[in-house]
């Protein structure tokens, strides 16, 4: 599955266009609770994305491997999602790009945004098909201006 990101980067009184295309080469994901067995009210989901490199080709675009994880507590479910993103556009902003990571800081914000933005959505149809909570952060209830007591809200995840 490919997906297409592009993003403008302002410098210099210049615009810059780069252009990130988001490829999957790897989905896993298991349910470890059981079926039958009712969800805890209370879960906790760790996001972890991890830029493995960022590799220079000879057409002046970049490539970046990353390794997108999610893991539930109490140990609910595992997702893991390995992918590529392909960085093409500007060759002076890609040569940034590739001169930053040799010198070890950390990767554009556009870059982790976009391959965030794709594997999420990759992850939330997964957790669709193993019936567990999607890894989005909780919405928050907007309160009522009454003085009456509310009924607790169920947080329940069901499908």
């Amino acid at each position: 599955m490919k997906r297409m990101f592009k993003g403008v980067r302002l410098g210099k009184g210049l615009a810059f266009m780069i252009q990130v295309n988001i490829s999957m080469t790897n989905v896993s994901a298991e349910r470890l609770w059981e079926v039958d067995r009712a969800l805890p009210s209370q879960v906790q989901i760790a996001v972890n994305i991890n830029m493995l490199s960022i590799d220079q080709r000879p057409d002046k675009s970049l490539e970046a491997p990353f390794v997108f994880t999610i893991a539930f507590s109490p140990p609910i479910a595992q997702i893991s999602i390995k992918g590529k993103a392909k960085i093409t556009g500007d060759i002076a902003e890609t040569t940034r790009i590739y001169e930053d990571h040799k010198a070890q800081k950390p990767p554009p914000a556009q870059l982790v945004q976009a391959v965030s933005n794709s594997a999420i959505a990759d992850a939330i149809l997964i957790s669709r098909s193993l019936n567990i909570p999607p890894p989005l952060p909780p919405i928050p209830q907007s309160q009522p201006q009454t003085a009456t007591p509310s009924k607790p809200v169920d947080t329940r995840y069901t499908a």
